[in-house]
């Protein structure tokens, strides 16, 4: 899987329409349109996830720089550094084990409630 990076297409575009415009140039298996928190407005970029990277660089050079409504697309192609399984060991083996120490209940003095006003 290859990731691509779409930036600077118009707010309104929904998943679906993403996915067609791509999907001419290769192979699309997921897709993610950041969107506000809050709000949920698009934030004008997104991630697709691509079979290969032959259909990633396809859609790179055909649809860069496009204009639609206005706006010209941005796409690029992700360059994800793996990391290696020395340095997940290391991390996961320097993480202090957990203590437990056993709490005993509450003790058996119970304060008395003062007596309601009548």
């Amino acid at each position: 899987m290859v990731k691509l990076f779409i930036g600077g297409f118009p707010l309104n575009i929904s998943e679906l329409e993403l996915v067609q415009l791509v999907s001419l140039h290769g192979t699309v298996s997921t897709v993610k349109i950041v969107r506000d928190k809050k709000t949920g407005i698009c934030k004008g970029y997104a991630f697709l996830e691509m079979k290969s990277m032959t259909d990633a660089e396809n859609a790179v050079s055909a649809l860069n720089g496009r204009v639609i409504d206005g706006q010209a697309l941005s796409l690029k192609i992700n360059k994800e550094t793996p990391v290696p399984a020395a340095k997940i060991k290391t991390a996961q083996s320097t993480r202090p084990n957990p203590k437990y120490v056993k709490i005993d209940g509450p003790s058996d003095t119970v304060k008395k409630k003062r007596p309601r006003k009548s």
